[in-house]
């Protein structure tokens, strides 16, 4: 059954002021406050973090060939929720996005508009002393991005290996469902962040809503990529051509898969392609 879930809160809207009022800029110090608080830390080979992953799908296509095994190199953080509207709108003036809502997911900007984001709330945030100089906000690699949507598994989705599974009457019934925003069960980007189900690591909607930005340059597999975690650059030059990852409400459920991956323009625009947010203590 298709259905959307609606957001009730009144629909956010923003007017670039220069300066910012003292109202707008009171709001944005606690948009940014709340960002902070819903970063969650992932410290490979500490508790229940793995230190290596085997990255990729043997079943897949050949873009999520070959399976390899990635050792990722240092604690980081990522947001447990794809950057809301009325934060993105907070910090980039303005509010690109076709389905409108102050916590739904932000879409219809570049990746470069998503890398400007990330630059310019890394900013914000030292200025208002929630992060130090060592910190800074980016979008994550390709492997951090499959790292933190397997949360530890190595199905093809974090909580199992089938999307679908016979009930007790023998029917099909989903099981990516109380997970993901997929064509089967929403019909737009209405609902806010976090409505479904977080995987074991806490982090939600890394199934299905948008596709997410990586910060790494499209390569049509996985020969010659980086073991460490690092980001892929392109062949030669600036990419023409980004990763984005983990499907969205216009896709099936194998798009929805952990190794699942697609090429995208990196002047492309979507209404179902956003971005989520890491924060680390250093660059590579």
């Amino acid at each position: 059954m298709r259905y959307v879930m609606i957001c009730a809160a009144v629909l956010f809207s923003m007017v670039t002021v220069h300066p910012l009022a003292a109202d707008d800029t009171a709001s944005r110090a606690q948009l940014l406050e709340t960002f902070m608080q819903e970063f969650v830390t992932i410290t490979p080979g500490k508790g229940p973090f793995p230190a290596t992953f085997e990255m990729g799908s043997g079943d897949g296509p050949a873009s999520e060939q070959p399976v390899h095994d990635v050792r990722l190199q240092a604690a980081f953080r990522i947001a447990k929720y794809e950057v809301p509207q009325n934060l993105y709108a907070a910090v980039m003036g303005e509010n690109p996005s076709r389905w409108k809502g102050p916590r739904n997911s932000a879409e219809m900007m570049t990746w470069q508009e998503a890398n400007e984001f990330c630059a310019k709330v890394t900013s914000l945030l030292r200025e208002a002393n929630l992060i130090d100089e060592t910190e800074t906000v980016r979008l994550p690699t390709e492997a951090e991005w499959e790292y933190c949507c397997r949360a530890g598994t190595t199905t093809a989705y974090s909580f199992g290996e089938e999307a679908q599974a016979a009930d007790d009457a023998g029917t099909q019934a989903s099981r990516l469902d109380p997970y993901g925003w997929h064509t089967g069960n929403a019909a737009g980007n209405d609902p806010p962040v976090g409505a479904l189900k977080p995987n074991a690591w806490g982090l939600h909607d890394m199934h299905g809503y948008l596709w997410e930005f990586c910060s790494d340059a499209w390569h049509a597999d996985y020969e010659g990529a980086p073991t460490d975690g690092s980001s892929r650059p392109a062949a030669e030059g600036k990419p023409t051509q980004i990763v984005i990852r983990g499907g969205s409400w216009k896709d099936r459920y194998p798009r929805l898969r952990c190794a699942a991956r697609q090429s995208f323009a990196v002047d492309g625009r979507d209404d179902a392609v956003g971005f989520r947010c890491v924060l680390v203590k250093r660059e590579r």
